[in-house]
C-alpha cells in the first residue's frame, strides 16, 4: 500500500506528444518529445508495435514529470507516461476533453 502523502508526491501533467521516433537498434521503443506545459521532456516508451509515429504524435497523454532520469539503451528518459497493458496489448492514457497541456492530474 501507499500512502495518500507519498502518491502526492508524484507530478503528474498532461502532456502533448511532438514526435516520436524509433530508437535505432530496437523494435519496440519510441524516443518521445513530449510537451508539458512551459517544457518538454524526452521520454523512451516501449510502444512500438501498437502505434505508429503518426497515430501518436499529437496526443494529449498523462505523464509523471518528476521521476530521476533513467538512461535505456544509451539514450536519456526524462519522465514516465500511463498506459494501460492487456495481455500483450497497450493503450495510451490519453485526454478526453480539451485541457491544456501542463495541466495537473490528480
Amino acid at each position: 500500500m501507499v500512502s495518500l502523502d507519498k502518491f502526492k508526491d508524484f507530478d503528474l501533467r498532461v502532456g502533448e506528444v511532438i514526435s516520436a521516433d524509433p530508437l535505432e537498434g530496437s523494435d519496440k521503443l519510441f524516443v518521445l518529445q513530449v510537451d508539458v506545459g512551459g517544457r518538454q521532456v524526452q521520454l523512451v516508451a516501449g510502444l512500438r508495435g501498437h502505434y505508429s509515429e503518426d497515430e501518436i504524435v499529437g496526443k494529449k497523454i498523462v505523464v509523471i514529470t518528476n521521476l530521476e532520469p533513467a538512461t535505456i539503451r544509451g539514450v536519456e528518459s526524462q519522465g514516465m507516461l500511463l498506459a494501460a497493458i492487456d495481455g500483450s496489448d497497450a493503450s495510451l492514457l490519453t485526454i478526453d476533453r480539451d485541457v491544456a497541456v501542463g495541466s495537473k492530474v490528480m
